[in-house]
């Protein structure tokens, strides 16, 4: 009878492993067909035009958008939910998030040091896109069924678009159900405690899947408390955990980047070279790593995808235009900061020649140079970067969810939420990733599209408000 017993769970694990590696094929082929030339054009091209069309406007008044964020402007009668501040905290809280500490470390080890260069080229056309797409979020904003109004890709398509476009309104908000589930971030946190906290001390020893299923509960039961209060929770929680995670993760790398201030150039030069050559990545393939650091730089800063304007949809301002100046902060923070910062101390280390990928590469890193305590420290910002992030993405899906459905469903999808971060844990990076990459390039295509058809509107906007400034 054991026997017997013994059989039939080795077919079902059997089964099980079998049924993983199909899907695992089946994304990577999916993600192949999505993430081709049209899309790295759509997106990179798009924010060279929004660039040199802007005259380059954003980026000449980077400062007032600083200012902004003080809450010099800030009006508590004006229509919206959040403060500008929180705004920015609340998209910093999806963005600054796994794809800064994980992501960068998965570009790296699979694409080379040369990936961080294309991050780098996909921020900064990046910035310019934020800002046409989030002063488009309060241009062009919605209401729910509720009567309560509303921003996002999704009702930029309807109201600035019109009906014949709904579709592409509809493709976003399908697309963001799927891609607003936290399966990487929640799948990386489980590996970092597994890695560093579970192993080490011998807990689950004989059953890895347990204790990864043991922290997706925990970390449910904590995103709950968070994300059932709604926007004003999640920005609130944001808005002050996010200026904290961030602090503490950029002082003990710039502990490591100072003491290892002499290689800077050399990998700065390692970093410019690789970009043109394409050696680290298989096959040697320059597109390849191309594609690999816009991508990595798509999910960490968002530029494009549309999760950002939702955020910024719930701004409090009558002025679009101050909005899109605050978003275009983010992808500076973001990639321009933290994700060149998380890059040079996995170069500067030496680790990224192991076999090593994702959180674990970026805490062997730190464990390298700062020993335990360091380990100890990056410990505690994943802890801060993925549930922050868990926060934010909450509310994209239950916007996408309102828009498909109506406001009634929004606590169903809150259920289904927190059970994809259990499930998310128990899952390979592989499918995680492809996954969101996948949902990605849909959200952006529809973003993207409407952001370049109502450009002209920004324009005439933008030039409105700085000749009443």
């Amino acid at each position: 009878m054991e026997l017997e017993k013994l059989t039939i769970l080795e077919r079902i694990k059997g089964l099980t492993v079998s049924m993983l590696e199909r899907i695992e094929s089946l994304t990577v082929s999916m993600v192949d067909l999505v993430w081709g030339t049209p899309l790295i054009i759509l997106l990179v091209g798009g924010g060279f035009y929004f660039m040199l069309y802007s005259k380059f406007i954003p980026f000449r008044h980077f400062g007032h958008g600083l200012a902004i964020l003080t809450g010099k402007y800030d009006d508590p009668n004006d229509p919206g939910q959040i403060s500008h501040f929180q705004a920015l905290s609340s998209a910093l809280a999806s963005t600054v998030g796994m794809g800064n500490i994980g992501g960068v470390a998965i570009a790296i080890h699979t694409g080379g040091p040369g990936a961080l260069f294309w991050m780098w080229v996909s921020a900064i056309v990046g910035m310019a896109t934020k800002f046409f797409t989030c002063t488009l979020s309060i241009m062009y904003r919605g209401k729910d069924d509720r009567g309560e109004v509303q921003g996002g890709p999704m009702y930029v398509v309807e109201e600035g678009l019109g009906k014949a476009y709904k579709p592409l309104a509809i493709l976003f908000s399908v697309a963001g159900l799927i891609g607003c589930m936290v399966l990487f971030q929640a799948n990386q946190l489980a590996q970092m405690v597994r890695d560093l906290v579970y192993v080490p001390n011998g807990f689950f020893s004989e059953n890895s899947i347990a204790g990864d299923l043991t922290t997706g509960i925990i970390a449910a039961l904590i995103v709950s408390t968070v994300i059932f209060g709604g926007i004003k929770r999640i920005g609130l929680v944001a808005s002050r955990l996010v200026p904290f995670m961030v602090a503490i993760y950029l002082l003990a790398a710039l502990i490591i980047l100072f003491e290892n201030f002499g290689k800077i150039p050399a990998i700065f030069t390692s970093i410019i070279q690789d970009a043109f050559t394409g050696d680290a990545v298989l096959g040697g393939s320059l597109g390849a790593i191309i594609i690999l650091g816009i991508k990595r730089a798509a999910f960490s800063n968002e530029a494009g995808i549309g999760t950002e304007a939702m955020a910024h949809g719930a701004a409090k301002t009558k002025e679009p235009v101050r909005e899109g100046l605050v978003a275009m902060v983010g992808p500076f923070i973001d990639t321009i900061v933290v994700c060149s910062i998380t890059g040079f101390v996995i170069l500067v280390s030496g680790v990224h020649a192991s076999d090593a990928n994702g959180v674990t590469l970026t805490a062997m890193a730190f464990e390298a140079e700062l020993g335990g305590w360091g380990e100890a420290l990056l410990v505690l910002a994943v802890l801060c970067f993925s549930l922050s992030t868990m926060f934010g993405y909450s509310y994209y899906g239950r916007k996408c969810t309102s828009y498909l459905f109506g406001t009634k469903w929004k606590p169903v999808y809150n259920v289904i939420y927190v059970l994809s971060i259990v499930l998310a844990a128990i899952v390979s990076i592989d499918i995680a990733i492809n996954i969101v990459d996948i949902m990605f390039a849909l959200m952006a295509i529809p973003t993207m599209i409407s952001a370049i058809l109502l450009s002209p509107k920004v324009m005439a906007e933008t030039k409105r408000y700085f000749s009443s400034q």
